[in-house]
């Protein structure tokens, strides 16, 4: 087992000892002689966290008895190798990789294991692997749009600033997805950061909200700054990405439930452990869709949440 630092080292026994308890006491439903399986974090923080807890619970539900084996990169990038060179000197059934890192290096440099991955954004690297599925952090095009229609009815027009060499294709399925629920997506490229501040304006007065996608040129921490104060003195809504956008000053963002991207995490393992193979297994997005709002954002811009979408948020930020 590798962990970097004490406290993050009791952290993580703590949630692995109190599942395995449980694993080890549950009547087996999937025993395997000597399965072990590998489960790489790329960071030591509540989300990676929830999802290891939430894939342990779910081993423990169905009934699998394994050895389980965790390596924590805390974000350190030069130990992602030595752990996977650690891993292959005994290969495990099944790697279980939560985060870019963890996931990008196992996909470069195991091909013979399978692989299940989750808090990824990057559907494309998985696709290209043959022994790898997962769970990716992106909810469903159609979902996205659903919820702006809910949340925000009054919309007709979207805007939504990308990098056409990383998201021409999502782009072009995002056109159609909108007008499947009635909206207008209007598109604006970027191809370099100076060429933003240009881009935003040209959308300032053309449309009714702004769509934040995963984009690493457009939405990064060198721009965000640049999109949220566009959003606030533009009056123009602007959707994050996560709760920390919300918290910064975005109007709303879908989340994640991290435990049940877990469960998902070890269904994807299940059927692996029966006999199928990854690449037969479909890549998907969270099935649990959680909100959060920005309460001053919205009274700024003079918007009005409902009652009911206040009270089903996940949090609102005063």
């Amino acid at each position: 087992m590798m962990t970097i630092g004490w406290c993050n080292r009791i952290k993580w026994l703590a949630i692995w000892a109190t599942v395995l308890l449980a694993v080890s006491l549950s009547p087996g439903r999937a025993v395997c002689e000597d399965l072990r399986i590998a489960v790489i974090t790329s960071l030591d923080t509540p989300p990676y966290e929830d999802v290891a807890t939430g894939f342990l619970e779910f081993i423990k539900k169905e009934g699998v008895i394994a050895d389980f084996e965790h390596y924590g990169l805390s974000g350190n990038a030069g130990k992602a190798s030595e752990v996977i060179r650690q891993i292959k000197k005994k290969p495990p059934r099944l790697i279980l990789t939560i985060g870019t890192l963890a996931t990008q290096t196992a996909l470069r440099e195991v091909d013979d294991i399978p692989i299940v991955a989750g808090l990824v954004s990057n559907m494309d690297e998985l696709r290209k692997s043959k022994n790898a599925t997962g769970v990716i952090l992106d909810f469903s095009l159609m979902t996205q749009f659903e919820w702006m229609h809910k949340l925000m009815p009054e919309i007709k027009i979207i805007g939504v600033l990308y990098n056409p060499k990383e998201n021409q294709a999502k782009i072009d399925a995002a056109i159609q997805a909108a007008k499947k629920e009635g909206l207008t997506l209007m598109p604006k490229e970027v191809e370099t950061p100076r060429a933003l501040p240009d881009a935003l304006e040209s959308l300032a007065r053309r449309v009714d909200l702004l769509w934040g996608i995963n984009d690493q040129l457009v939405l990064s921490p060198q721009t965000a700054e640049a999109i949220l104060l566009f959003s606030f003195r533009r009056g123009v809504p602007f959707v994050g990405l996560s709760s920390s956008w919300v918290k910064a000053g975005a109007l709303y963002a879908l989340d994640r439930d991290y435990k049940d991207l877990g469960a998902q995490c070890g269904e994807l393992t299940i059927k692996i452990l029966q006999g199928t193979k990854p690449s037969m297994l479909a890549i998907v997005p969270p099935r649990r869709t959680l909100y959060s709002l920005n309460q001053k954002t919205a009274d700024h811009m003079k918007l009005e949440f409902s009652p009911l979408v206040i009270q089903n948020a996940q949090q609102v930020f005063p």
